[in-house]
């Protein structure tokens, strides 16, 4: 079957999604019109309208997508490790793999949070997922008895954001082995090595999806 015809055969949906996802991570939510969504997907106009309602409600599913496709690596990723320390240094790993896949070009929500109206389904959802990301290092500073667990769990989370920028601007996956030094250092000096191996899944924290209604937890 030629790619052509299989791309055909899928529901008008995933047809959408699929170019949204292309089109939006490459050029910007704000910069790429419908007509070119629709254009890229194959599918009449009335399809789009009819099945999202609205460009909004198109951005939403996309980035709805990207968050549970970025948090599904990260608990495959952790799966199997329950040294917190493991957990967390395992992200970075995860990062540095991420970050040299052809196409990379940064963090989709901040991307999209850039271009966001306040109150748009672009800033519910990057704030939903950043919840979750928030969370997921916290809870693993818990786990470590760091302490200030909070404290341990932002500052993690400012490495992954850095990483993140860097590694789009210079176009260096390697940032991301010094973010995970980092990430080391900043463990072993808020934790006493009899006390960082409390263990526990640490997949769960935080939000498991954006719905598609407004969220109360703040990317």
């Amino acid at each position: 079957m030629s790619a052509a015809k299989s791309t055909a055969r899928r529901p008008a949906r995933e047809r959408l999604l699929a170019a949204a996802d292309e089109l939006f991570y490459e050029e910007g939510v704000h910069t790429v019109g419908i007509d070119r969504v629709i254009e890229r997907a194959g599918v009449a106009k009335g399809s789009l309208y009819y099945t999202f309602g609205s460009k909004d409600e198109l951005v939403r599913a996309y980035l709805t997508r990207r968050h549970e496709v970025r948090r599904d690596r990260i608990v495959a990723r952790l799966a199997g490790r329950e040294n917190p320390r493991e957990q967390i240094l395992a992200i970075f790993e995860l990062l540095e793999e991420l970050y040299a896949e052809p196409g990379f070009r940064g963090c989709a929500f901040l991307n999209a949070s850039a271009e966001a109206q306040p109150g748009s389904a672009a800033e519910q959802v990057c704030e939903t997922s950043r919840a979750w990301v928030q969370a997921l290092f916290v809870e693993m500073a818990e786990r470590l008895n760091a302490s200030d667990a909070h404290a341990l769990g932002r500052q993690l989370v400012m490495l992954y954001d850095g990483a993140t920028v860097a590694a789009q601007l210079d176009k260096d996956p390697s940032v991301a082995a010094d973010a995970r030094t980092a990430a080391a250092a900043l463990i072993e000096m808020m934790t006493t090595p009899d006390k960082s191996c409390t263990t526990a899944p640490a997949t769960k924290a935080g939000p498991t999806s954006p719905s598609h209604t407004p969220s109360p937890q703040p990317h």
